[in-house]
């Protein structure tokens, strides 16, 4: 649905070392898909869903269209695309205990000071009421 393609798949003991590319940029950057079975990993997994914190961002033309496109498909949304700070984000579920966010950094030069620009000051994820 995210529209990744397996780069590399090789074994390596009980899991595999296992990343995945964007299609139109087979040579780019590679996402590396860390098994969970280590306990300390499934804690960090399990905190960062429970307090409502995306695991991963990944940045696209357009927030809004990509969510358009991902909810027809029937992907749930935590958070429907809205500006935070510096980017238009959407954040979804990926149904694996984990939240990623799709973000669309602002086309004008960030410049210090201005709000939402602090890098301690990361997008986080709002409770909503169920």
């Amino acid at each position: 649905m995210l529209r990744l393609v397996v780069k590399r798949d090789k074994p390596i003991g009980a899991s595999n070392w296992l990343t995945v590319v964007s299609p139109s940029e087979p040579d780019g950057t590679e996402l590396l898909l860390e098994p969970a079975g280590h306990p300390t990993a499934r804690v960090y997994q399990q905190a960062l869903y429970a307090d409502d914190i995306p695991l991963t961002a990944l940045m696209v033309d357009d927030p809004e269209k990509e969510y358009a496109r991902l909810k027809a498909l029937g992907v749930d949304f935590k958070v429907e695309p809205e500006p935070k700070g510096a980017a238009n984000v959407a954040v979804l579920d990926d149904t694996c205990g984990n939240y990623i966010m799709h973000f669309q950094p602002e086309t004008r030069p960030v410049r210090a000071g201005r709000p939402g620009c602090d890098p301690k000051q990361a997008p986080t994820v709002s409770r909503r009421a169920a």
